[in-house]
């Protein structure tokens, strides 16, 4: 009895870890050609006139700004409204921003952000591969293409 009791615990037990021979949930997944339509699809339903960087990321610049210009290790504060290509929105700032180290976030605004003087707004379209990858991370869905209605408001 107590062996049958001893492989019963020891099968539920084994039966609670992952398959390790099924990768599904572990290997990343290349969005790039899905991410690019997605974006390019925008683009042309919102009429907007957008610029695509080596990297993939795509940008708009709606109001340059005149004051000093951050670098990609540059100290900022931003006020900004995340969303989907559909119009969810997932996350923003209020109208005071936030501030951060752009060597903090993710590599779309690294690179996105130094598009803008203080003072700039526009629009950062970032595939998942500079957002936040093929993975969910806190209720965004791996694979996302982000949108990013930004505002630079200060380079501190």
């Amino acid at each position: 009895m107590k062996s049958i009791f001893l492989a019963v615990v020891s099968l539920l037990f084994v039966s609670c870890f992952p398959d390790m021979n099924t990768d599904v949930e572990t290997q990343p997944v290349d969005y790039t050609v899905q991410n690019e339509k997605d974006i390019t699809a925008y683009i042309a339903k919102n009429n907007l006139t957008a610029i695509k960087s080596d990297s993939g990321l795509y940008y708009v610049v709606d109001v340059a700004g005149e004051g000093a210009k951050p670098t990609a290790k540059s100290n900022v504060t931003v006020a900004y409204k995340g969303y989907y290509t559909n119009g969810n929105v997932f996350d923003q700032s209020d109208a005071n921003g936030i501030t951060f180290g752009l060597q903090q976030v993710i590599r779309g605004w690294t690179e996105g952000i130094p598009y803008f003087k203080e003072g700039g707004s526009g629009i950062l379209l970032v595939p998942s591969h500079l957002g936040y990858g093929s993975f969910n991370y806190k209720g965004i869905p791996g694979g996302s293409v982000l949108v990013f209605d930004v505002k630079l408001i200060k380079v501190n």
